[in-house]
């Protein structure tokens, strides 16, 4: 029996999702990206944060040209469309916070899907590059709008127009991506990083990220609005009421997701 392409595990609330094609970098087929839709869409039961990554040395090379090869062109408005959005969509509209752990390379589609993630966390050997133009076409896979929104617009355009391999150190000093992690600790650390989640108010970072996710449309009494809302919504669950608790006897919170 073949391996399968995408693996979901569970382990302490932390759901990870591994892109199992280590042998081709990880390149996206129809295959790998409905099984991301899958996993984000349905986390498993019990899971507090998810977390993607690629298997072997590499995190994901973007699409498998290997599906573009064949004696007829495919319709790239339909496979956009239909897989790759509602794998993008599933991953920001998953129930829980989502990390993209970047342990090697991204390129092209894989870039893109990484910064779909609310937190990138990229070891030191990992690289980011728009790697589309080399082949005649634009980014894609939301490349165009993420990148803006996160380096500006002078460092996108140039990012996206020469195609670059942008090191995980510049993408954070840049702020494409959370941080940077040494090799030898990256494991460790997005272990330790998933688990504090894991561990975390549940209600609150549901709301942060609605929160955040409305900021890129509205105005400030929009948002205003938006955050009294939601900030009241959050004060009055357990986890809140154990903060404070916890807060005046000097320890710790617990906290329950409720």
């Amino acid at each position: 029996m073949s391996e399968p392409v995408v693996t979901v595990t569970l382990a302490d609330g932390i759901g990870t999702v591994t892109i199992n094609r280590p042998n081709r970098m990880n390149a996206l087929t129809r295959e790998v990206r409905l099984a991301i839709v899958a996993a984000f869409e349905r986390p498993p039961e019990g899971a507090r944060v998810m977390v993607l990554t690629g298997a072997g040395p590499a995190f994901c090379s973007g699409q498998d040209l290997t599906e573009t090869a064949g004696p007829t062109m495919p319709d790239f408005k339909k496979v956009l469309s239909e897989e790759y959005e509602p794998m993008l969509i599933a991953i920001r509209d998953c129930p829980v916070p989502t990390i993209s752990a970047v342990n090697g390379p991204a390129a092209g589609a894989g870039a893109n899907l990484a910064l779909a993630a609310d937190v990138v966390i990229a070891a030191e050997n990992a690289y980011f590059a728009q790697a589309f133009t080399g082949i005649g076409l634009i980014p894609d896979a939301g490349g165009t709008w993420f990148l803006p929104r996160q380096m500006g617009t002078a460092r996108a355009m140039g990012a996206m127009l020469f195609g670059d391999k942008i090191a995980a150190r510049q993408a954070a000093e840049w702020g494409m991506i959370y941080e940077v992690v040494p090799d030898a600790d990256f494991t460790a650390h997005i272990a330790t990083r998933a688990a504090k989640i894991a561990r975390g108010p549940a209600v609150a970072y549901r709301n942060l990220r609605r929160a955040m996710q409305a900021s890129d449309g509205n105005s400030l009494r929009a948002q205003l609005s938006i955050e009294a809302e939601l900030q009241d919504e959050c004060s009055r669950t357990e986890d809140f009421r154990e903060a404070v608790a916890a807060f005046l006897a000097k320890r710790p919170p617990v906290f329950k997701g409720r």
